[in-house]
């Protein structure tokens, strides 16, 4: 059983390298947006990434700065499937999910102003929001001293792969694949 994590920048790609994988190497997905979208939805609360970012620092710092992942991860190891958990956010998790044994973290970036329009064009409840936002939002995520928010800056650079994705989608899953049998060449 292989796991794999995927962190990132926003609109950079985590979602596409997630559907590649799942339906065409067969990889079960854990999503900690869903995750938290399900709390979100129990807490009766907007459905944006600010409430996202508050219940997810929420969890960790009354638990673990792993937490999410952590119960992922107990769903990932139930399904005795390759699995790929989408989404790190903090050092912690990819620390805790590293102690777990195969497991990879996957990180993708590309261009902002790429990004931008990959999140407009995907139309999500949570990224409906200017280029302003999308910058500031990617600002508050990019670093943090407290090990209970996001930190992609230091989740990217803890990456066992780091893939740029400014070109097309058949130029990610070629990446994707490279990687897949470096790890793995039977999958």
């Amino acid at each position: 059983m292989i796991i794999i994590g995927i962190t990132g920048t926003l609109g950079a790609g985590k979602g596409t390298i997630v559907d590649y994988l799942t339906k065409e190497k067969g990889f079960q997905h854990f999503s900690v947006r869903t995750y938290l979208l399900e709390k979100i939805k129990e807490r009766g609360l907007p459905e944006n990434r600010d409430s996202m970012v508050m219940i997810a620092n929420e969890l960790r710092a009354d638990n673990s700065p792993s937490y999410i992942v952590d119960e992922l991860f107990k769903q990932a190891q139930a399904s005795a499937k390759d699995c790929i958990i989408e989404s790190i956010r903090t050092p912690g998790e990819v620390e805790s999910l590293k102690k777990q044994g195969d497991f990879y973290l996957f990180a993708v970036d590309a261009e902002a102003q790429t990004r931008y329009e990959r999140v407009v064009l995907r139309k999500s409840e949570t990224d409906q929001i200017s280029l302003e936002t999308f910058l500031e939002n990617e600002k508050r995520e990019m670093d943090s001293d407290d090990p209970n928010k996001q930190n992609l800056r230091k989740c990217i650079d803890m990456a066992d792969f780091v893939i740029s994705n400014d070109g097309s989608i058949e130029d990610l899953e070629k990446q994707v694949d490279k990687i897949i049998n470096e790890i793995n060449p039977v999958i």
